[in-house]
Order: C-alpha cells, then structure tokens, then sequence
C-alpha cells in the first residue's frame, strides 16, 4: 500500500472547481500583483486568526524577515529564538545583522522552554520569535510576560499553525506579529511561495505594508529601505478559495491524530507520542519519537509509507552559525528531538486503512529480532 506523506493532488481534485475558478477571475483581471485579490484574502486571514490587520508578502520567511526590518533590528541586536525549528526562523535574523541567541526547547511539545528565555535576555536582546511548532502553540502567556518586563518585541513563527489555539487565542495574534506561510504543503496552502504577516498594531501593520513595497509610499519615494515582499494575486486567491475548507481539513488531522494514538497505543509500541498541550492543535505534523529513527524511516520508506525528518540538525550546529560558538551538548534537548522524531502522513485525505497500515508497519519494525532490545528505549516525558 502506498501512504504518502502528502497528498496534494486529492485535496485540489476535491475543490478544483473553486480553485479553478479562483485563478481564471486573475487571468481574465490581468491583475497580478497586489490588488483586489490579495485584500480580500488579507480580510479574511485577519478575521480568521483574530487580528485587525493582515498583510500578504513573498513567502513565511519574508514574513519573519520583514517584521525584523519594521523593528528596525540589525547589526549589535539580539533576538531569541530556538534552534530546533525550520532555517527561516534563525536565517532572518541572521541576514539582518543581528544575533541568533538560541533558547532550548520543552522536550513534551517541541516548543521554546519559557523557564531559560529569562537568562538569556541582554542588553542588547530587542525580540523573541517563539516558534509554535508542529501546529501547537508555545506558551504565550509567560512568553508575552517576560517581553513586557523586558521590553521586547515578540514574532510569532505560526508558519506551520495558522488556526491554532492558545487559551482561546489563535496563533498570530497573541504577540506584535504573527507570521504565516502559504507554502504548498502547509494546513493552508498556496500553488508557490506565499505569506501574510497578522498584527493588532496599525502602525506596525502600516509599516510592514510600506516594506514589502521596497519601502515606497507613494509609489517611487522612498522613506525607507524595504524590499520585494509582494503577495501575488493567483497565490492570495488559491488560498482564498482554500480558506473556507480549513476547519474541515483540521479536523481531519486531528481525527487522524486522534486514529494514530489509538492504534499505537494498542499495538503497545515503544513510541512517543505527540503531546496536545494547547487549546486547538492543528497538526500541522503528526511526530513520533523513537530510538533507531532512520532505520525506522528507511522501513516505512520501503514499504510505500512516506515520512519526514523535522528537523535532522539543529541550528546551533549548522555550518553557517559556527561563529556562534555552539558545540555538541549546548541544546541536549533539540539534539535529542533531532535524532528521535519522525513525522507520518497526517493529511486530510488519510484513510483508516493507511493509518492502520502505517502502525502495522511500525510494529514489524519494532518486532524484528534483530532489533530486539535496541528500539525499546524512547523518551516520551
């Protein structure tokens, strides 16, 4: 049987009419940069994650890059951050000038450990992006406490979590900024590259807008130094015509979620499970942890079952931030996340048979002799 790790193709047959439709209204408007179209899906991600202003721009790391550049961060800034997340998120920052200063994770959720962000603030810390991985938010509320002590800005990374739930609150609009990205397999996805920046502060909505222009208002002057970050019309109205089937896609993850944690509770594997902390965790990934993690993957793989590695090496130890200093043992958490997790299909169009399928598959992995006594020992606190 073959499980696929995404299955794009049965989402679009499902809604090509309205897809379809969607890009021929921009074909036939001969409109493709800004306008009509990515307004009405920038009022619609607003009201969608409860924030009054909504910008759409390039991609979710052009999202992170410009709420930086709006808060003016650069050389001599600190911004703290994770270093088990996607490059983006360290990569912003990085390319203004300022320094990644990196904060373990909570080995339950994946997310920033809140207790170490306080010792890690200088005087020269300007922001935390805390970044709601997987599809659960971190825990915003200390986070937004130990900002407005400090007096920093906060960027939330909700690239993978647009819809998720912190205490009633959706991802994005708890800090300054929240950031999304319309990447192709997102929950809510584009058919390219696309992002939107959500916000509370009309200034700070004001001047991302002006940035994404290369900093032009009116058009060819220039009060400040932006660059390309414009939303095209036929993404802004893919994911528009998307947008009203995202709560139906989300439960689904999370009734498949929901089959997975039965079927391998049952089976009783040595698997860690994904922990649900937040008030709506949207899956945007289903991760397990397990010791022997590529041997596993390498099984799935050769029995038609798609998987991923979220992520296989931390920040701190990517070449290009050796200046920072970090060796081995400097995170031991994200390290360990690192060599242990392993994402399975979770998307919408996951039947009960590959559901089924994939956990039997885990269970000959886990069974074989050879094994025996070398995949058994899995952190799951």
């Amino acid at each position: 049987m073959k499980v696929p790790l995404l299955d794009l193709k049965a989402q679009y047959a499902s809604i090509k009419p309205e897809v379809d439709a969607a890009i021929a209204d921009v074909l036939e408007s001969q409109h493709f940069i800004l306008g009509p179209k990515v307004d009405q899906c920038e009022k619609a991600i607003a009201a969608y994650s409860q924030c009054s202003h909504a910008v759409g721009v390039s991609s979710g790391s052009d999202a992170l890059l410009v709420c930086l550049m709006a808060e003016n961060i650069g050389p001599g800034d600190e911004v703290i951050t994770t270093p088990y997340t996607f490059f983006a998120t360290a990569g912003a920052i990085a390319r203004l000038g300022a320094t990644p200063v990196f904060v373990d994770i909570d080995p339950v959720t994946y997310n920033l450990d809140v207790s170490q962000i306080a010792s890690k603030i200088t005087g020269k810390t300007r922001a935390i992006i805390p970044v709601h991985l997987y599809g659960q938010m971190a825990e915003m509320d200390a986070i937004m406490q130990t900002a407005e002590k400090h007096g920093l800005v906060v960027i939330e990374d909700a690239a993978q979590a647009i819809g998720a739930e912190y205490k009633g609150r959706r991802a994005g609009s708890v800090g300054h900024y929240g950031c999304f990205s319309f990447f192709p397999s997102k929950n809510l996805g584009a058919a390219g590259d696309g992002g939107m920046v959500v916000t509370n502060d009309a200034e700070r909505a004001e001047k991302v807008r002006v940035l994404r222009g290369h900093g032009s208002k009116p058009k060819y002057y220039h009060k400040f130094v932006g660059g390309n970050f414009r939303l095209d019309a036929i993404q802004a109205a893919i994911v528009s015509a998307k947008l009203p089937h995202l709560d139906e896609w989300t439960a689904a993850r999370q009734r498949n979620a929901k089959s997975y944690d039965q079927l391998l509770e049952k089976a009783g594997l040595s698997v860690g499970l994904p922990a649900v902390v937040a008030s709506r965790h949207i899956f945007n990934q289903y991760v397990i942890r397990v010791s022997g993690r590529n041997e596993l993957q390498a099984h799935l793989q050769k029995n038609g079952v798609g998987t991923e590695v979220y992520y296989p090496v931390p920040m701190h130890l990517q070449e290009c931030f050796a200046y920072l200093g970090h060796g081995v043992g400097s995170f031991p958490e994200s390290e360990r996340a690192a060599k242990e997790t392993l994402a399975l299909p979770i998307h919408p169009e996951l039947t009960e048979a590959q559901a089924r399928f994939v956990v039997d598959c885990i269970r000959e992995f886990l069974a074989a002799p050879a094994l025996a006594g070398t995949r058994s020992n899995v952190a799951t606190e």
